[in-house]
């Protein structure tokens, strides 16, 4: 963040939006920001479980009967109950983020929100075999040419449209790291920027949750084509 300047110069970017945003950010905060009471937090947690309920619900419904009335949709995952969580907990996030629900920010959405990501994170290393790196050498090869990829349409893209350095960091950020590290990236360049780095995050999982299905189901049809 403090060549951020530098960068902007080299982009030929113009830094006044990210002024415009930081104003924003912090008038809108003054307006929501509130000490949470226990009917806040009750709220919050209600929230969160209701929708998971809803979403596990949903999957135990569609995907047996997916299973049971089209089982050739199984090589498309839509037989998956935890694909079909997945998609209907961020659909219904995307939809009540649109609503007055959103203002549940004030009282630490987004931080109660982390508690439980970090949660997923500590669950998912629980169940990985830090040994097995060695039987798989080749894939730490293909993760460097896929961040070299990554970096370098960044970095042609932000020069194109003339981006701000903030948004080619935070943006990058929060499609590696998600919401686990992209607020740390924009809270870097100003404490009241961290909620763009989440925005940018939740904004990468709600896209990755389709666009990472549908590109699975490309390559399934590639490979297949190939064979």
């Amino acid at each position: 963040a403090g060549v951020s300047n530098k960068v902007d110069r080299w982009l030929q970017a113009d830094s006044s939006s990210i002024i415009n945003i930081r104003k924003k950010i912090e008038k809108y905060q003054s307006q929501i920001m509130k000490i949470p009471n226990l009917t806040d937090i009750l709220q919050l947690l209600s929230l969160c479980f209701g929708v998971t309920a809803i979403a596990h619900l949903g999957s135990d419904i569609i995907a047996p009967f997916i299973k049971n009335n089209a089982p050739g949709l199984s090589r498309f995952s839509l037989t998956s109950n935890f694909f079909w969580i997945i998609v209907i907990s961020t659909t219904i996030a995307l939809f009540l983020s649109f609503t007055k629900i959103k203002n549940l920010e004030g009282v630490g959405a987004s931080r109660v929100g982390s508690v439980f990501l970090y949660i997923l994170i500590t669950t998912i290393g629980m169940k990985m075999n830090i040994l097995a790196i060695f039987d798989r050498p080749g894939l730490f090869i293909i993760g460097l040419l896929w961040m070299l990829i990554h970096v370098t349409i960044m970095i042609l893209v932000a020069k194109i449209i003339k981006a701000p350095f903030f948004f080619l960091a935070v943006g990058s950020q929060a499609n590696v790291g998600g919401a686990a590290s992209a607020p740390i990236v924009a809270s870097a360049f100003h404490p009241s920027l961290a909620p763009v780095g989440v925005l940018l995050a939740v904004l990468g999982y709600a896209l990755g949750t389709y666009g990472a299905w549908i590109c699975g189901v490309l390559l399934e049809l590639a490979s297949n084509s190939v064979i």
